[in-house]
């Protein structure tokens, strides 16, 4: 019986692995695969509790799970029948509030001369994280604003919500045999100011994952015993723009204006017997080849390329020929009727009719919304090239506009100009937005989330967004990088603070006033970027220079949901050569993280030629921080754990 902890996260430890497939080989062939072996019986049943099925069904699909023999997954805490004939695979938690298990409690299972001899072996896996993407994983704890930003008035409701969230994280690094250096945004007290609790979390939780990683080094076999990897941690004070601004990539609208159920996309198909619709789920992840494909991409691009497809496939079915469209233009709602004349649903014709369906809903809500000029308004306001005025006369101007929406402009608002927001201001401009003293609350909360930030001056190098100032000109919350990146499409300046935040780890520039370092590494010259990567200064911008900002395309060719273009389709379904790659930069975002901030991730694992892996307590849509927000002062629902 063995009973250490894993001796190998993968079968070649000079092999480069994926994020992601690190933790799904460790489940399928270090816990499920062990257990075979020569006196092992045909097929086994795997036990799992609440959270253990939740780390599995992250990583693996059934198909992968009876691929190793198991035929059979059941619930640890429901009755069920007695399977004598079958070998079993325990993967839960340990029993005392998922620390490591407690050296007494194996003894006393060694001791037991009953448990004993049906145990064919004992393994603590070290795995409790949830992969969301290839190259992110939550710990999912939904409501740590409110147990770690709140009223603040339970100190065990704290502690134990850091001890959860530093105990999952560092399963991580325990999984994929990493020691990283510890880097966390910090506060250090001054004269005018003394750091308050929700100052340190970030402290707090670096400290607590510095020790458990720390530990690691002499209790499991073949752990890094220096630094291979780099660890920022911050919290939403940083940028609460990022969470209530328009992103428009293809991913983040979806999520921001579509009714989802985490992934899941619901989609009406005619009946093949001719009654009512059949509702058919969809989820929108990795394995849909064109999602993975156009998630980071503008969502006018999207919906050219899926204009591009959809054409493409149809022309080259003589079914569509039935249809009498010969070489004109074909709109998406002709493109949509065409399919009931395929033959046959393919695969790929279901997947491309789905993204046509879903960008004809985004693009139909822009247009009612007129989200585009709310969208510049937004950006204009991050970038100093809006104020007070502009913000009146929209205001004036769109009376009717959803009040989420208001909102959120609302917050960037106060955001980039607090001091419009002190006294009566406040007031009188909610009454303008025709907006509740609920909505107010919110804004009071984010400045409440701000914490030391908003004492911060406009230049700190930590970038963060809340400045309090008596100025009269014009603010901005992010320095314009329009002259730094090619910009094709409208309404892409926006980009959240961990882009600057791990560009500046990456060179070596992270501010040390601004963020600490558990393991300090020694002093070294400034990194210099990998041949073949950008410099800053992209070839489009050598030949001509960027689009400018205000001429960028959104659309060129008609089309009936406005929005496609002339450009050509880009091959972005390339993979990464891991390989090649530097060091892997996690960065763990307390407080729920965003769509475009794991699209930066994406980015600048291609840009750096490191792998950035997103961590977070959750994923948060503007919808649901809204009302997290909304909820930051109220008591917490006396729940088991896990979710709101």
């Amino acid at each position: 019986m063995s009973l250490s902890d894993s001796e190998t996260s993968n079968s070649n430890t000079n092999e480069y692995k994926p994020f992601k497939q690190i933790s799904h080989d460790r489940l399928l062939y270090e816990m499920l695969r062990s257990a075979k072996s020569g006196d092992s019986k045909a097929w086994k049943v795997l036990i799992m509790d609440k959270v253990t099925v939740k780390v599995m069904s992250h990583s693996c699909k059934m198909a992968d799970i009876t691929d190793q023999d198991v035929s059979l997954v059941e619930d640890l805490f429901r009755r069920r029948q007695p399977l004598p004939s079958m070998d079993a695979v325990y993967f839960i938690q340990p029993t005392k509030e998922n620390h490591p298990i407690p050296k007494e409690l194996v003894n006393h299972i060694k001791c037991d001369t009953s448990v004993l001899p049906r145990i064919g072996a004992l393994r603590e896996m070290n795995l409790e994280y949830f992969p969301i993407d290839s190259q992110a994983f939550i710990t999912d704890q939904e409501t740590v604003l409110q147990e770690l930003y709140g009223k603040l008035e339970n100190d065990r409701k704290f502690n134990a919500c850091l001890t959860s969230m530093a105990t999952r994280l560092a399963t991580v690094f325990a999984s994929m045999k990493e020691f990283p250096y510890v880097r966390y945004r910090s506060v250090k007290a001054t004269d005018d100011y003394t750091p308050t609790k929700r100052d340190l979390v970030p402290t707090f939780l670096a400290n607590a994952v510095y020790e458990l990683i720390t530990k690691y080094k002499t209790t499991i076999p073949n752990y890094p015993q220096s630094e291979t990897c780099d660890l920022i941690i911050v919290d939403r004070s940083i940028d609460q723009i990022a969470p209530v601004i328009h992103e428009w990539t293809y991913d983040a609208m979806c999520h921001d204006l579509l009714t989802l159920d985490g992934c899941k996309y619901v989609q009406e198909v005619p009946s093949k017997s001719g009654g009512p619709p059949e509702r058919k789920e969809f989820i929108l992840d990795e394995s849909d080849s064109v999602w993975s494909e156009l998630r980071n991409t503008h969502i006018a691009d999207a919906s050219e390329r899926l204009h591009d497809k959809f054409t493409n496939f149809v022309q080259k079915n003589k079914a569509a020929q039935l249809h009498g469209r010969d070489n004109s233009e074909l709109s998406t709602r002709d493109l949509q009727k065409m399919v009931q004349a395929l033959p046959q649903y393919t695969e790929q014709m279901e997947k491309i009719s789905l993204h046509v369906e879903i960008a004809g809903k985004i693009n139909k809500i822009i247009r009612e919304n007129e989200l585009r000029d709310l969208g510049q308004l937004e950006q204009d306001l991050v970038f100093g090239d809006a104020g007070a005025k502009e913000v009146i006369n929209y205001l004036l101007k769109n009376q009717d506009l959803n009040p989420e929406y208001k909102l959120r402009l609302l917050i960037i608002y106060a955001i980039v100009y607090p001091d419009k927001f002190e006294g009566d201001k406040a007031t009188k401009l909610m009454q303008l937005a025709k907006l509740s003293p609920d909505d107010m609350n919110v804004i009071s909360n984010v400045q409440l989330l701000a914490g030391s930030a908003n004492k911060k001056s406009a230049t700190s190098s930590s970038g963060f967004s809340l400045k309090f100032s008596n100025q009269k000109t014009k603010q901005a919350a992010r320095k314009d990088r329009s002259e730094e990146e090619e910009e094709t499409w409208q309404l892409v300046r926006f980009y959240p603070m961990i882009e600057e935040i791990i560009e500046n780890l990456n060179k070596g520039q992270l501010s040390k006033d601004d963020y600490s370092c558990k393991n300090e590494p020694p002093t070294a010259p400034p990194k210099q970027a990998p041949a073949g990567t950008s410099q800053r200064t992209t070839a489009a911008s050598t030949t001509g220079g960027p689009k400018s900002r205000r001429t960028a395309n959104w659309a060129r060719r008609g089309s009936d949901d406005g929005y496609s273009s002339d450009s050509t389709l880009k091959n972005t379904g390339g993979t990464t050569d891991f390989k090649k790659m530097g060091k892997r930069i996690f960065v763990f975002m307390i407080g729920g993280a965003t769509r475009s901030e794991l699209r930066v991730c994406h980015k600048l694992t291609t840009k750096l030629k490191r792998e950035i892996i997103l961590g977070t307590t959750c994923m948060d849509d503007p919808p649901q921080y809204l009302t997290k927000l909304k909820l930051l002062l109220e008591d917490i629902p006396t729940l088991n754990g896990l979710g709101i």
